[in-house]
C-alpha cells in the first residue's frame, strides 16, 4: 500500500543540546508549489554538528538534514517538467526562485516571502523548516529547486552536489578564477577539495 500524507514516518530529531533521536512524524502534505521527495540517501553536514551543540539555534522538535536525493513521491499542480517517480538531487538552499536576491542570482539571500520566518536567506531545509534526515520531505519551491538525476548516475555519485561540491566549486566561480592562474586552497577537506576541483575546472595551472 503507497504512503499517503499525514502516514507515520520516522525522522531525526533535534531535542535539545547532544540530543538527537528517531521519532515518528506524520509524512509532510504537498503544497501547490511543492515536491515531497521519498528520500533515498542523506547526509550529515557539519552544521548538524552546529545544531546539535547548540550553536545554531533551530526549533526544539525540528527535522535536521539539508542534503539529499530521492524520488518524487507527491508533486504540486504548480509544478512543471517533472513527474511522480522521477530521481532528483535537492540543494541544500531552497530558495523561492522570484524575490529579489533570487532574480539577482544571489539565491543564498533568498529573502522568501512576508509570512515566511528565515534566519539565514534561502537555507530552510532542517532549519525553519523540517529537513531531509527523514524517510520524506517536504520541499518547498521545488520548481526552482529540483535537479533530475540521469538513470546512469547513482545516488552516491550525485549526493555531494548538494551542498558539499556546490560550496566548494562556487567558491572558485566567485573567484572569478581564469585559465593560467594560481590558487591557493587552505585546508583539503571535502569542501577544500571540491574547491580545488573547482579551480581546476575554471582553468587554473597551479592549485596550492
Amino acid at each position: 500500500m503507497s504512503a499517503t500524507s499525514g502516514d507515520p514516518m520516522a525522522a531525526a530529531v533535534f531535542r535539545g543540546k547532544d540530543q538527537i533521536g528517531i521519532e515518528e512524524k506524520p509524512i509532510p502534505a504537498c503544497g501547490a508549489n511543492d515536491a515531497v521527495i521519498k528520500v533515498t540517501l542523506t547526509t550529515i553536514c557539519g552544521t548538524d554538528l552546529h545544531i546539535v551543540r547548540e550553536e545554531f539555534p533551530v526549533d526544539l522538535g525540528r527535522t535536521v538534514g539539508h542534503e539529499h536525493v530521492g524520488v518524487i513521491h507527491e508533486l504540486g499542480e504548480a509544478v512543471t517538467g517533472y513527474e511522480i517517480g522521477d530521481r532528483v538531487l535537492v540543494g541544500a538552499i531552497t530558495p523561492c526562485g522570484t524575490c529579489f536576491y533570487c532574480q539577482s542570482h544571489c539565491e543564498a539571500q533568498c529573502s522568501g516571502h512576508e509570512d515566511e520566518w528565515q534566519m539565514i536567506g534561502g537555507w530552510r531545509l532542517g532549519n525553519s523548516i523540517d529537513g531531509c534526515q527523514a524517510e520524506y520531505v517536504r520541499v518547498p519551491y521545488a520548481q526552482a529547486n529540483l535537479a533530475a538525476i540521469p538513470d546512469e548516475m547513482t545516488d552516491e555519485q550525485c549526493i555531494l552536489l548538494a551542498d558539499i561540491a556546490s560550496t566548494g566549486i562556487s567558491a572558485a566561480e566567485r573567484a572569478d578564477v581564469t585559465i593560467g592562474e594560481t590558487v591557493a586552497v587552505f585546508a583539503q577537506g571535502p569542501i577544500g577539495l571540491c574547491a580545488t576541483a573547482g579551480a581546476r575546472l575554471m582553468g587554473a595551472s597551479l592549485v596550492i
